[in-house]
């Protein structure tokens, strides 16, 4: 049974589950920066390449299938000579900009904190 959010953040445990679920989809260095690349429209594999800076083909390949398996990327192939290939964020995909900007804001506060105690 898939508990609601009100539900879940009532329990320590199906709270913890949650977290550790979006975990397990988005884990690594590179997710993240893939979503986000993906969030302003789709592209082809070497223009998301060139918008992750020391990202290498082979782990961007790999990356792109584990989003794809866990329904957050998905992959177009147009029937065109040569073949073109483009990725998009599925709607799921696209609600993760709710969490990215959360991570932005807590970052910049975060950062300032650092500084200002650091001062």
């Amino acid at each position: 049974m898939i508990q609601t959010y009100p539900e879940v953040k009532k329990c320590p445990t199906s709270y913890v589950l949650a977290i550790n679920d979006t975990l397990n989809v988005l884990s690594g260095k590179w997710k993240m920066p893939i979503i986000a690349a993906l969030l302003y429209g789709n592209k082809r594999f070497k223009d998301i390449q060139q918008s992750i800076d020391k990202i290498t083909p082979r782990m961007l390949s790999k990356e792109l299938k584990d989003l794809e398996v866990n329904s957050v990327v998905k992959r177009k192939v147009y029937d065109s000579q040569p073949v073109l290939i483009e990725y998009e964020l599925t709607e799921s995909g696209r609600k993760i900009i709710q969490v990215l900007d959360s991570m932005v804001a807590w970052g910049l506060a975060h950062r300032e904190s650092v500084l200002e105690n650091n001062a």
